[in-house]
C-alpha cells in the first residue's frame, strides 16, 4: 500500500505521506478546509476530499466546494486564511461512490477512526 493518498491535479498540491500508521487500516482519508472562509462566504471552505481502501489502492475523490472532484488549492477571497489539512485511518473500507460529500464522508468515518493527525498552513492573496 503507498504511503501516500495520490494526486492527479495541479495547482500545486502538497506531497503529504503517512507514518507510523496502524498495521490493520482498511482506509486511508484526507480533508482539507478552510474555515476561516465562514467570514468571508458564510461556511467552512471544503478544498478536498478523498479515500483510499487498502485493498484496492485506489483514491475515491469527493466533491470540493468548488464543485470539483480533489484538491482545490488555497484561494482566499479576502485575507490570509489558515488551510487545515486532517488525515485518518480507519478499521474499515469506506464504499462511497466518487462526489461524494464531505458530510457523507463523514458520516462514514463515525466510529472507525484508529489514527488520526492534523496539519495547518496558512497562505494569503
Amino acid at each position: 500500500m503507498p504511503k501516500e493518498l495520490g494526486y492527479k491535479h495541479g495547482n500545486m498540491e502538497p506531497s503529504i505521506q503517512h507514518h507510523n500508521q496502524p498495521e490493520n487500516y482498511k482506509c486511508q482519508v484526507r480533508i482539507m478546509d478552510d474555515p476561516d472562509a465562514m467570514e468571508a462566504v458564510g461556511k467552512v471552505w471544503v478544498h478536498d476530499l478523498r479515500y483510499i481502501n487498502a485493498s484496492v489502492e485506489e483514491v475515491v475523490e469527493g466533491k470540493n466546494d468548488f464543485g470539483e472532484l480533489g484538491y482545490g488549492g488555497p484561494a482566499p477571497p479576502d485575507k490570509r486564511h489558515t488551510y487545515i489539512f486532517k488525515a485518518y485511518v480507519l478499521d474499515v473500507e469506506l464504499d462511497l461512490k466518487e462526489g461524494y460529500s464531505k458530510q457523507e464522508l463523514e458520516d462514514a468515518m463515525k466510529g472507525h477512526i484508529i489514527a488520526e493527525a492534523k496539519l495547518t498552513g496558512t497562505y494569503a492573496p
